[in-house]
């Protein structure tokens, strides 16, 4: 059985975790300035090896085709992302980052692990063997949903 405490404490972290991708989002400078939802989408099709279709893309990020073709669309614009046909299904539009949405992606991430890497280190730095591999299982399922 899980235990309430347990699944409190990955909440906090959780938590946590989307206030440090503000801090990085916020500190990136304005030539940046990225929506939250904007982050997520880049860093959804920098997951993509290949890109991401624009549907799968709306379910990974919680959002509507139509909506999230206008978010591509806009980040499109900024020179972030590419959008072309599917060569599989010339019906779909799959979404890839371009060498300076990858950059800021890059930055962004490098950014966060900074500051999780603090974190650890003032935690006494020292993990079970386990714990990594627990961390990406309960990554894998919290994915599922998304």
């Amino acid at each position: 059985m899980i235990s309430d405490e347990l699944v409190e404490a990955i909440e906090r972290l959780m938590v946590e975790v989307i206030g440090v991708t503000a801090v990085a989002l916020a500190e990136a400078g304005p030539d940046v300035d990225l929506s939250f939802v904007q982050w997520r989408a880049i860093a959804v099709v920098g997951a993509a090896p290949g890109g991401i279709r624009v549907g799968a893309l709306a379910a990974r990020i919680g959002s509507t085709v139509p909506t999230t073709s206008r978010l591509v669309r806009r980040l499109e614009l900024r020179g972030l992302v590419v959008a072309e046909r599917d060569v599989a299904d010339r019906r779909a539009t799959r979404v890839r980052l371009t060498d300076l949405g990858d950059g800021i992606r890059r930055a962004l991430v490098a950014h966060r692990q900074e500051r999780v890497r603090d974190a650890l280190e003032r935690c006494g730095g020292r993990w079970p063997d386990d714990f990594v591999p627990a961390l990406h299982q309960v990554g894998d399922a919290l994915g599922a949903y998304s």
